[in-house]
């Protein structure tokens, strides 16, 4: 996942900027202020001022600090949790436009943020309220009896969230409500090209009762990373983005936790025995909504052959028919892509595949940050389109003979998220989930399902960890057990 980074200048007035919180007060940065893009129109629709590395030092020192304080009870935090879902509910048509702008959501896509992080939000309520450890049966083991043992989960300490464009309200969240909610103090880096939400988020945040400290927002490029992964201060990175940052993150945090959501190349499997007139638009819906820009958005559907030409036919019609372009217009199903230059990167991927020879059955010509919904058929391994992840409004259709086949597929490229599989057969049901190597698999539903109780990530060049509030707080605490002896 690429950012875009305006850079006006460290001299420009940062006055109506927006701030960052550090140590609950808000400040202005003192590096450069950043032109944060509308990504339809291509103008400048706000600008946030950065972090230099005395704040970045001064804002680990504060949450550090915080954190040895204490957090509140486990009830309080649970609380402060569930009146940010009350204000987020109350404030939803707020949301939505500041996610239109930067973000270049549709009003269908930016909903659909704000109403599940609502819920994330009340998942990480209860699961403040219910960590606890085990019993450990101490006198089961010789020359124990009279000891008594338990467990308890405490928490790790300072949490950095680095976030990601394609989701900066519910990712977001489903980062800093987790680490909260076991007690720890978070530091939010969101995407440069996306900060408003956050910013809104955090708000929110305070507003519900968000101890001073222990939430903290800071702004910048990928330096300001750096300096937070500079300080062993730190010791959980939560971390969605690419698989190439992911690296890096992984390396410079040494010992230290993390929890990493990497890129992924989503395939979604449709077997000859599939219920088309359920599985089709749940097809179109997973690979085109925010343009295509999910991790988990199909990029290549495998179809057996007995119904290929069929699903050709009828998803053919189907791209054709999504409305696509300004993100303001309520039909639009379709936006921008995050940049232009993304935008032109996928193009010239596109053109590369059908200069290969892939068929376009769908698509048309880029206007501006606007990729049209593309379908191909007839893409190879030798295609960027069929071996990198386009993170674009980009879907192959590829055949394939036997099950064998396609998780075969499925299982050669380095990554790992999540795939579907369409069949009415629990064998072959069965042998997917067995079989598949991915985070997840869904059956009769799309790659890009996700609900936000169920635990979340991947393997292999995917990443590992997983998000989700009771996974998520298990993953940014630690097991410690107590023992009494009675003499």
């Amino acid at each position: 996942m690429n950012e875009r980074n305006d850079t006006v200048s460290a001299g420009t007035d940062s006055s109506a900027a927006y701030r960052m919180l550090i140590d609950g007060e808000w400040v202005a940065g003192k590096g450069d202020v950043l032109a944060v893009v509308d990504k339809y129109r291509l103008q400048p629709g706000a600008y946030v001022t950065t972090a230099d590395k005395d704040q970045i030092a001064h804002v680990v020192a504060c949450a550090h600090g915080a954190f040895r304080r204490g957090a509140p009870s486990p009830f309080e935090r649970g609380a402060v949790l569930e009146r940010a879902a009350a204000l987020i509910e109350a404030q939803g048509d707020d949301f939505v436009r500041i996610m239109q702008m930067e973000a270049g959501f549709t009003v269908s896509d930016a909903s659909g943020e704000v109403r599940r992080c609502v819920q994330t939000l009340k998942l990480s309520a209860e699961e403040a309220r219910r960590l606890a450890g085990k019993v450990v049966p101490l006198a089961g083991a010789p020359q124990q009896a009279g000891r008594f043992g338990f467990t308890l989960r405490v928490p790790l300490g300072v949490v950095v969230a680095i976030t990601p464009f394609n989701s900066p309200l519910n990712t977001v969240t489903h980062k800093i409500a987790p680490a909260f909610a076991a007690g720890n103090a978070v530091i939010l880096k969101p995407s440069s090209s996306t900060p408003l939400t956050a910013c809104k988020l955090v708000e929110v945040l305070v507003e519900a009762g968000m101890p001073r400290g222990l939430l903290s927002l800071v702004h910048g490029s990928a330096q300001v990373a750096g300096w937070l992964l500079e300080d062993e201060r730190v010791r959980f990175f939560a971390f969605t983005g690419s698989t190439e940052v992911g690296r890096k993150i992984q390396q410079a945090a040494g010992l230290r936790r993390t929890q990493m959501e990497l890129g992924s190349i989503a395939f979604t499997i449709l077997c000859d025995d599939a219920r088309l007139d359920v599985a089709l638009p749940k097809v179109v819906n997973a690979s085109y909504r925010k343009a295509g820009q999910v991790c988990t958005s199909i990029q290549m559907l495998l179809v057996q052959n007995a119904i290929f030409a069929d699903v050709q036919s009828r998803m053919t019609e189907m791209v054709k028919a999504l409305p696509f372009g300004d993100p303001y217009d309520r039909n639009t199903v379709v936006g921008p892509i995050i940049s232009e230059k993304e935008a032109i990167r996928i193009e010239g991927w596109i053109e590369e595949a059908v200069a290969r020879g892939a068929k376009r059955l769908a698509g048309g010509n880029r206007k501006g940050a606007v990729v049209p919904p593309t379908l191909l058929a007839s893409v190879d391994d030798s295609m960027k389109v069929g071996c990198r992840e386009v993170f674009g409004p980009v879907l192959c259709l590829v055949p394939f003979d036997s099950l064998d086949e396609a998780i075969a597929r499925v299982n050669a490229t380095p990554f790992g998220l999540a795939c579907g599989i369409f069949t009415n057969r629990l064998e072959d049901a069965f042998a997917a989930g067995r079989r598949l190597e991915v985070g997840g698999v869904h059956v009769n539903e799309t790659s890009s399902s996700r609900v936000d109780l169920m635990p979340y990530g991947g393997s292999k060049d995917s990443g590992f960890g997983r998000e989700g509030p009771r996974y998520a707080v298990h993953e940014m605490t630690e097991e410690r057990i107590v023992t009494f002896a009675f003499n």
